[in-house]
């Protein structure tokens, strides 16, 4: 019976992570008001869940926000910063902005990361692209590649 409790709760976990009941909601509160004109009531409702925004600071759109379990810890941001509309913080780690800092559309800031998986995991004769990168020619088997344009950045063991 304890195995069965286990499996259950484990998969209760896997189900439901990324779900933040109070961020859903002050999404949907921050998502009324118009996307200009309303940055700081915006920044306002976001620390009224909990995040931590500092005074004068306007937030043009509501960010995606996501990360695990305890999130509102994990945001900190200064005093006459500007986030403008269709940003997302990925909230995996820690993000500190300072004051006076500004985020221009559809900014990303990423924290989480992942291993890459083995050669029995890739695809497209072993290649791996790095984010934001643009492919513009032919890349070698077995090879990871990243930039603009790309370029190889190591040699990949075969599969």
């Amino acid at each position: 019976m304890s195995k069965q409790v286990d499996k259950l709760v484990g998969l209760l976990r896997t189900e439901t992570w990324g779900l933040h009941p109070r961020l859903h909601a002050v999404n949907l509160a921050a998502s009324l008001l118009p996307r200009r004109g309303s940055g700081e009531k915006r920044a306002r409702i976001l620390t009224l869940a909990g995040f931590r925004i500092g005074k004068g600071t306007e937030i043009n759109g509501v960010p995606r926000i996501s990360g695990r379990a305890g999130l509102l810890d994990r945001l900190d941001i200064g005093e006459g910063c500007s986030i403008d509309v269709d940003c997302v913080l990925d909230l995996e780690e820690h993000i500190t902005m300072g004051n006076r800092v500004t985020l221009g559309p559809g900014v990303m800031v990423l924290t989480s990361t992942h291993e890459m998986a083995g050669a029995d995991h890739r695809a497209g004769e072993g290649v791996v692209v790095e984010p934001g990168s643009v492919v513009n020619k032919d890349v070698a088997p077995n090879t990871r590649v990243g930039g603009i344009p790309a370029t190889p950045l190591e040699v990949l063991a075969p599969s």
